[in-house]
């Protein structure tokens, strides 16, 4: 798989014909979970942090095509879903997800943590930088109940940036909601996976 960490977008031009992603599929899809390994974060029971990039994106529009073969129409919604969650060189884009198996135990949480997507931050040496959850998707209903899905983006300044890809830096990500409040430290692998990310 070849890391284009330059690009920023992903475009027609990038999508493998479909007759030659089937061939690769299981090759492609072997690296790609590798590469996802390091850009997992869990954090406390029931949230996972899953850090996207051009990588990962590429490879769930290419399957998406490949599960619902809509051709180029099916190819222009995919795009204009999952190209806003490829990181734009100054920040870093997560899927948030809570995963609770139980579905009356889900309901019962994600009743609870409405607004969650409001109190997600990343700190680099205890500089902290507030997630800002996806524009274009409403993530907690009017009933005041969370998604269990989240886009977000954590965006940075210069000097964070440096710091983070300093190897020195102290980096957490965490939430702040009443009913769930978990923070961890990220390891060296990861910010090395998400350093990537940065121009």
């Amino acid at each position: 798989m070849i890391m284009s960490k330059e690009k920023k977008l992903i475009q027609k031009e990038d999508i493998m014909p479909l007759d030659v992603y089937i061939k690769q599929r299981k090759e492609l899809r072997k690296s790609i979970v590798e590469f996802k390994k390091d850009r997992r974060v869990p954090l406390g029971p029931y949230a996972t942090f899953y850090f996207e990039s051009y990588e990962t994106m590429l490879a769930q529009v290419q399957e998406m095509l490949y599960i619902e073969k809509g051709g180029d129409e099916q190819l222009k919604d995919e795009l204009s879903a999952y190209n806003p969650l490829v990181p734009n060189g100054k920040e870093l884009t997560a899927t948030l997800m809570f995963e609770i198996d139980n579905p009356v135990s889900r309901a019962t949480f994600l009743g609870k943590v409405g607004g969650i997507e409001e109190k997600v931050y990343m700190k680099v040496d205890g500089d902290l930088i507030k997630a800002v959850p996806e524009e274009d998707v409403d993530r907690t209903s009017a009933e005041g109940k969370a998604s269990s899905v989240q886009f977000i983006h954590f965006k940075f300044n210069d000097e964070q940036i440096k710091k983070f890809k300093s190897n020195l830096s102290l980096i957490e990500v965490g939430i702040d909601h009443d009913e769930y409040s978990h923070s961890t430290k990220l390891n060296d692998a990861t910010v090395k996976s998400l350093s990537a990310d940065f121009n």
